[in-house]
């Protein structure tokens, strides 16, 4: 029997990946699919039926077996014996907790009562782009069974739940040769007698869609081409969208911050560039997984890609007045007093034609899956528009799935955010050392971390140890190329919205006497870290200024800026100079809410890029010691005789970019263990 048990869980879970990879059959985190089978009670000893189902929040194409809730069948049924009725049905999703297998596994979605309630083994609940068409077209009754004859039967808009469930299984019965049912409004749901049958039903309803709109619909859905909307070259797009994108945010993070992803996918740019997008967008979108991420409707820029950009910042404040004053009115035409408080009336979508999209989200994965459910509602309104017209949901019914007090209690379930949560840093010289210590700490405290550096190929190998794309990105820069510069915080703002830390880490050094200092060993130093620093800050602050959120900006300076030593003339003049910039910086930036702080590290030997290369030795000549007992050496001239670390200088970076020093700005703070002649005076 456990053999049994163990198999039909690996189907389950095998089928649902083979669907669920494919973007054709559902959306990210989209849909559901179930099987029943036979189980033993632990306690009785006796045979017992069981559902698995996909539980609440899983993805199709990443499921494992601990992604299912697993549920005594006959049980889930005899709920149908005490159900209060619609009004109560909410009422039932705890009910399922008394129907736990076992530890019960995953918590069980809201669409389980569809799943045990349908007389079937096997069932699958899918969004896909081509059945969704069918259900938000205004004939979608009539197009399912021109296109599907008997197979397939309507089910009017429902919202899900138990009440649901109840009428798919009674749809089924009364149409037993049906292998499935179009949702309108919604989806798909597809049963079989077998996961293979099962299987089969739901991919022959998704390609028979498809090929119906491929052979029968209109060839332009969305109308003609409008002249002026057109995409930019792609050079021209990237630039303005690097343009647009700190803009947005800001306006994007009004009442909560936000991170932000950007595509110009072809899909995109077409539709942008038709006719009728202004009023298809107007009308939102439809299947709840849709809209719960992308808001009732996206914001529109209504101006061509070549405007000029003063017009098209004062367009963009009017249109998100606007958009703001519209999103109030929704929310307080629907909410009632057992309401959920509104959850901010900022656009997660914003559509600017011939550039792209701008999405939204409280993280970088959250902004991009919102892209990419816009993506699925485009396709989805072409396939409805070209078929017949696309009418989706009411805004009433999607104010009842938006602020339903089910996906209220899945907010109110979330972890609490890390202090950098939201925040998008972007280190230089991070592949190593110091700045690659830095990256870590940031990415530990839930920051999106951009990893600046010469040597890109690193760069982009540290990104890859931190984590996904979502998490960092790694890119080439030479700090001294302003070019260079503009280019690397260009990647930044596509790839997170914008940037709120930024930390001048890049640095190099050559320790010389005064008389063997090269007027072009000056010069290398000076070009990397204070100019460097400068063409960094004076980027940044740029995108800070545009986002409208403050922000900080950290300087990696030395103990050597403001302590004399012997034979570094060149970089500790160059250090004095960044430390300056802290505090002319702090002063120019704050009107905007932008921070300004240094740190002063001293001794930091272990994994240091700049020691290894060189420097190391020739200081451990200077104070005549082994280069190896060099840290030792540092650490022990110290009031703490205690080594300093980079991690040492992450923690401090953590500490004046966290929320508890808000206040502080202009201002150096040594990290070097104590060292009394570079105390601040």
């Amino acid at each position: 029997m456990g053999g049994i048990v163990a198999s039909t869980a690996k189907q389950l879970v095998a089928r649902s990946r083979r669907l669920g990879t494919d973007p054709r059959n559902t959306n990210f985190a989209g849909g559901n699919t179930s099987a029943q089978g036979q189980g033993v009670d632990p306690v009785t000893g006796k045979k017992v039926n069981l559902l698995w189902v996909k539980g609440s929040g899983g993805d199709l194409g990443t499921l494992t077996e601990e992604g299912l809730a697993v549920l005594e069948l006959d049980r889930v049924r005899s709920l149908v014996d005490v159900y209060p009725g619609i009004d109560r049905e909410d009422e039932m999703v705890d009910a399922f907790e008394y129907c736990a297998h076992g530890r019960g596994g995953a918590a069980p979605s809201i669409d389980t009562a569809m799943h045990a309630l349908v007389g079937a083994d096997h069932v699958d609940h899918l969004h896909p782009d081509s059945g969704i068409a069918i259900a938000t077209a205004t004939d979608g009754k009539a197009l399912t069974t021109r296109i599907f004859g008997t197979k397939v039967v309507w089910v009017p808009w429902r919202r899900p739940g138990f009440q649901l469930g109840l009428d798919i299984a009674a749809i089924k019965e009364k149409h037993p040769e049906a292998i499935g049912c179009i949702l309108g409004g919604h989806g798909i749901t597809a049963w079989g007698d077998s996961s293979a049958e099962c299987e089969a039903n739901s991919l022959w309803i998704i390609r028979t869609a498809e090929k119906y709109i491929s052979q029968k619909g209109s060839k332009e859905p969305f109308g003609p081409v409008i002249a002026d909307y057109t995409p930019l070259a792609p050079k021209a797009r990237w630039e303005r969208a690097a343009l647009l994108a700190p803009l947005l945010r800001g306006m994007a993070s009004t009442d909560r911050r936000m991170v932000g992803h950007f595509t110009d996918a072809p899909v995109v740019l077409d539709f942008l560039s038709r006719k009728k997008h202004p009023a298809l967008a107007e009308l939102g979108t439809s299947c709840p997984d849709h809209f719960l991420r992308t808001k009732v409707r996206p914001m529109v820029l209504n101006l061509p890609p070549t405007a000029e950009w003063d017009a098209v910042v004062a367009r963009l404040q009017k249109l998100h007045e606007g958009y703001r004053r519209k999103y109030e009115q929704y929310y307080r035409k629907f909410a009632s007093e057992d309401s959920p408080a509104m959850r901010g009336a900022d656009p997660l979508i914003v559509l600017v034609p011939g550039i792209g999209m701008f999405s939204f989200g409280a993280d970088k994965k959250t902004a991009r899956v919102a892209s990419e459910f816009y993506i699925n509602a485009i396709n989805v309104m072409r396939g409805a528009e070209a078929l017949s017209s696309y009418k989706p949901i009411s805004e009433r019914e999607k104010f009842r799935i938006e602020y339903w007090s089910l996906e209220e209690a899945k907010l109110q379930r979330l972890p609490r955010p890390a202090s950098h949560a939201t925040r998008v840093a972007f280190v230089t010289g991070a592949a190593s050392g110091i700045g690659k210590a830095i990256a870590t700490r940031l990415v530990k405290d839930g920051a999106c971390v951009v990893i600046a550096d010469l040597d890109e190929v690193k760069a982009q190998a540290v990104a890859a140890e931190l984590g996904s794309t979502d998490v960092a990105i790694g890119v080439g820069i030479d700090v001294r190329d302003e070019g260079a510069v503009i280019a690397a915080l260009s990647r930044a703002v596509l790839a997170f919205g914008g940037v709120d830390i930024v930390v001048n880490n890049a640095g190099v050094s050559l320790s010389k006497p005064l008389l063997e200092t090269t007027e072009a060993d000056w010069n290398f130093q000076h070009d990397i870290m204070a100019k460097g620093s400068f063409l960094i800050s004076r980027e940044s602050a740029r995108i800070l200024i545009s986002q409208g959120m403050g922000g900080d900006v950290i300087y990696i300076s030395s103990k050597n800026s403001v302590f004399a030593g012997p034979n570094n003339i060149a970089y500790s003049a160059t250090k004095a100079d960044q430390a300056h910039q802290v505090r002319l910086l702090a002063v120019e930036l704050g009107e905007y809410g932008i921070r300004v702080n240094g740190i002063n590290p001293d001794g930091v030997v272990r994994g240091s890029g700049i020691f290894a290369s060189g420097w190391g030795a020739n200081r451990a000549k200077t104070y005549g010691v082994k280069e190896e007992d060099l840290g030792s050496f540092y650490a022990q001239r110290t009031l703490l005789k205690k080594e300093v670390l980079p991690e040492s200088i992450a923690d401090a970076v953590s500490v004046l970019t966290g929320p508890d020093l808000g206040l502080t700005t202009g201002v150096h703070i040594p990290v070097d263990s104590g060292v009394a002649a570079a105390f601040l005076r």
